[in-house]
């Protein structure tokens, strides 16, 4: 497992990361027992960065780490959560929230500190707000002991560089930004070292769209996406290979995000992309599946406030 610096944090961080919105049952119906091996399992293959959210599963994600992380040396892992989400439609990113966020974080996941906590999808809110009051907010928390290192988190890159201007944090987590599909984020990297702020990349199977499985239905791409997407993973069977590993491999490999973050509630899952990333990448068939992906390539949706995203290409 190949370990990269997190901007000025002085944390390095494994290639693939632990995602635990798997944990909170996002995708589908999980076993509870698997669900809780499998963090185990990801860091026994080198994974060492853990991220969740009070938001996934509306808090059972945090609340299953914790039956499992106090059996795991803290000094062998790094975990992130967020803040500010809690429901499809409840935001609230006030000051008093955030610290009564981070100790309910604690609580349930039974650690002592977090060393990376995100603004969780602020592009449905001011983001002023995120700058004035979170922010500041959050970093009283870094001074108590609760926090290492702080961020913000979301969908568009818009709303990335506004923050950057106007804020000193330490980390952005980008996602569905970097996949085979879409490769918006790539503008953030020089940005963000000219700031000494490190980038995390999520989701680089992009909620499912480059796999063979069937998307949730809460899924935003649009129709010619899903089926360019279809048609990718088509001839990567034919191919003898699989859309997912490819999607993997590509997320996983360039040097400018510090990790990749991919989770599942499946423990041979997890053993599974440990080993792909560790596999070189079928160049040839990066290249066909690039060529089936061109017409929809940075095709975006629209998330959040309108004002708070980048400009939809609709054709």
């Amino acid at each position: 497992m190949e370990y990269r610096l997190l901007g000025d944090t002085g944390l390095s961080l494994s290639q693939l990361s632990f995602g635990a919105s798997s944990l909170g049952a996002e995708f589908r119906q999980i076993d509870l027992q698997e669900a809780l091996h499998s963090v185990r399992v990801a860091i026994d293959c080198g994974m060492n960065f853990i991220d969740t959210s009070p938001y996934y599963g509306r808090g059972m994600s945090e609340v299953l780490l914790g039956q499992v992380l106090p059996d795991i040396p803290r000094d062998a892992y790094f975990l992130g959560t967020k803040l500010g989400r809690y429901a499809p439609n409840h935001f609230d990113f006030s000051a008093r929230r955030v610290a009564e966020s981070v100790d309910v974080s604690l609580h349930r996941m039974r650690v002592d500190h977090l060393d990376i906590v995100l603004c969780h999808d602020l592009e449905f809110v001011d983001m002023s707000q995120i700058v004035e009051e979170t922010l500041p907010a959050l970093k009283r928390e870094v001074q108590k002991g609760k926090v290492r290192f702080v961020g913000v988190s979301g969908y568009p890159m818009k709303m990335f560089r506004w923050v950057l201007e106007r804020a000193e944090i330490d980390v952005i987590l980008t996602y569905n930004h970097y996949t085979l599909q879409n490769d918006r984020a790539l503008e953030l990297i020089p940005l963000c070292q000219d700031r000494h702020v490190g980038v995390m990349n999520a989701a680089p199977f992009s909620a499912r769209l480059l796999t063979d499985a069937e998307l949730p239905a809460w899924h935003r791409a649009a129709p010619d996406v899903r089926a360019a997407a279809r048609r990718a993973a088509e001839h990567c069977r034919a191919a003898g290979s699989d859309l997912a590993k490819l999607a993997l491999q590509f997320s996983a490999a360039h040097p400018g995000f510090a990790t990749c973050i991919a989770g599942s509630a499946s423990p041979e899952r997890v053993r599974q992309w440990a080993r792909w990333i560790e596999e070189p990448i079928d160049q040839q068939l990066l290249a066909d599946v690039q060529d089936i992906l061109r017409p929809v390539h940075n095709r975006v949706y629209l998330e959040g406030r309108p004002e708070n995203n980048d400009p939809i290409d609709d054709k």
